[in-house]
């Protein structure tokens, strides 16, 4: 809105500074972290007010949650309200890629919040059936792959590799949405403890800043060689958007947590980012710096999977967090062991981007 108002007034005096991707971006992460801030206590209050016993706490989980049962969750609001305000406040309104990228944070939020809602409101979870939560889930992906597509192109692009490997033509929106989807539920999947989804969240959005800004710049990405996607740019507003939001959930995500992000935090962040790493033709660089939630969601396939084979499971409880906390880890420890691999699968992730 901003951008719009300063190009309308052909950018004078000091609004010429709302030109540059760099100050808007800025901009977004200071508006959305003081925003969380201002509005988490007031939010919070509201939260428990209305939820009485707040999120459900698993019975087979370890015991040392069962001290968290009546935290409040879907404070995953706090952090949509967050970046929706400050995306729409800081962003260029003509683009594409961020408009389709909100689509699906503001798409699987809803759907999140719709099992979330259900989960304090019953005695027991049933929320959107699997089937169709995964539908709509697709169907959203999809149409935001289609926005995409029509101005970035079809062409896939590996790590290691310079130039596109093949031209998916229209496969591609069957693929950016299974990615999407994935990587979406892979994040919800991981937030089982405090702070364990928040902070990787953070480390892989700067990490995919970044990209994104050497991807939407002709000189940089031919240099690199690496996709030049014209516009892309711009999603550095989301991406630190997210971050600021991000912060300001944790301050009150922090064991121990005041409020849980739920499902309508966490698939919309996984979405966001999955969306993000479509839009700037990453997907693998994706699978590498998000490679922790790649781990939890991986965890829960193999569990599943080997106990319907086998009956027996592979690990003491799925996600993977959940094993470290049963082989005795306390859950501090799970949470800031988790963060390093994340910093250190985001640098690894980075690295890619010369090594071709």
């Amino acid at each position: 809105m901003l951008y719009l108002i300063a190009e309308q007034l052909g950018f004078p005096g000091i609004l010429n500074l709302i030109r540059y991707i760099s100050f808007r971006a800025g901009g977004a992460t200071a508006t959305a972290l003081l925003i969380g801030l201002l509005i988490g206590p007031a939010f919070i209050r509201w939260l428990r007010m209305k939820q009485g016993k707040g999120q459900p706490i698993r019975a087979d989980g370890p015991q040392s949650h069962l001290a968290k049962r009546g935290t409040p969750t879907m404070g995953g609001l706090m952090i949509l309200v967050s970046v929706g305000v400050s995306v729409l406040l800081w962003m260029d309104l003509t683009n594409p890629y961020v408009w389709a990228c909100l689509l699906v944070t503001a798409g699987f939020g809803l759907i999140g919040f719709l099992d979330d809602y259900d989960k304090v409101k019953k005695a027991h979870h049933a929320g959107l059936k699997g089937r169709t939560r995964l539908l709509l889930e697709f169907l959203i992906a999809g149409v935001a792959t289609w926005l995409m597509v029509r101005v970035s192109g079809t062409e896939l692009y590996l790590p290691f590799v310079q130039g596109p490997v093949v031209d998916m033509g229209w496969l591609y929106i069957a693929f950016g949405a299974f990615v999407i989807v994935a990587f979406g539920n892979a994040v919800n999947l991981t937030d089982g403890l405090d702070g364990l989804a928040t902070m990787p969240v953070i480390i892989a959005a700067v990490a995919f800043t970044l990209i994104a800004y050497l991807v939407g710049n002709a000189v940089y990405s031919s240099y690199l060689g690496i996709p030049n996607v014209k516009g892309a740019g711009d999603l550095t507003v989301l991406l630190l958007a997210i971050v600021g939001a991000g912060l300001a959930f944790l301050w009150f995500n922090a064991p121990p947590a005041a409020v849980f992000m739920g499902d309508t935090g966490s698939l919309a962040l996984g979405g966001a980012l999955g969306a993000v790493a479509v839009a700037t033709h990453h997907e693998f660089v994706l699978v590498v710096i998000g490679g922790l939630f790649v781990l939890e969601a991986v965890s829960v396939v193999v569990q599943v999977f080997w106990f319907k084979r086998y009956g027996r499971r592979i690990f003491k409880m799925a996600p993977i967090h959940h094993h470290f906390e049963h082989l005795g880890w306390s859950e501090p420890t799970v949470v800031i062991r988790f963060w390093i691999i994340s910093f250190i699968l985001a640098l690894a992730g980075l690295s890619t981007l010369k090594l071709r």
